[in-house]
């Protein structure tokens, strides 16, 4: 079993690596934490002991429980707690613990969201949506979708994009949401 020195020890290639992963250089990562860059390097070559102060903003930033820094035993227990999350009228409930990364949802969209004109929007990274219940209107650069129970929709979110719940009825979804690109493998097809 690892004492708490050995624990500490490790922190430091941790953040290295999680860095290095991310493509992020120390200065990057010292204007997003607020953290020097001489904390930051000497933080990952172990000459300075982590803190708690330190911790809690570089997993901020990467995205990361704040246990998966301090290599954290493991509890147990699977289950994902899921805390249902409203926002512009839309309920997200997380279907994944890791903050980096994939990240899935149930949604739920009422009838008549978001309201007003189609508007697209960019953004980097990548949506994957299965439709559970309901109907979506996807309006993907010049195409316009109808998603339905059953349908999946994959798409680069470089790409202008909108949607909305037409109704009847709420529209409830699985989400994935891809930061930085990454992709699942599924494409929607035009009508």
């Amino acid at each position: 079993m690892d004492t708490f020195d050995d624990v500490l020890e490790a922190v430091g290639p941790r953040l290295r690596m999680l860095r290095a992963e991310r493509k992020t250089t120390l200065a990057q990562l010292s204007e997003s934490t607020g953290i020097s860059v001489s904390t930051l390097s000497r933080l990952e070559s172990g000459q300075r002991r982590p803190t708690l102060e330190l911790l809690l903003p570089l997993a901020r930033a990467h995205q990361v429980q704040l246990d998966e820094l301090v290599d954290a035993p493991p509890t147990g227990d699977p289950r994902i707690h899921a805390k249902p999350i409203k926002h512009h009228g839309v309920v997200h409930i997380p279907l994944s613990r890791r903050p980096g990364g994939l990240q899935a949802f149930k949604q739920i969209l009422p009838e008549g969201w978001p309201g007003g004109d189609v508007v697209q929007k960019t953004h980097e990274g990548y949506d994957w949506i299965y439709m559970l219940s309901g109907r979506i209107r996807l309006v993907l650069g010049d195409n316009d979708f109808m998603l339905t129970e059953g349908e999946v929709a994959e798409f680069d979110t470089r790409v202008p994009h909108w949607f909305g719940n037409p109704g009847p009825g709420p529209a409830e979804a699985l989400c994935l949401y891809g930061p930085q690109g990454e992709r699942m493998h599924v494409r929607a097809r035009t009508r």
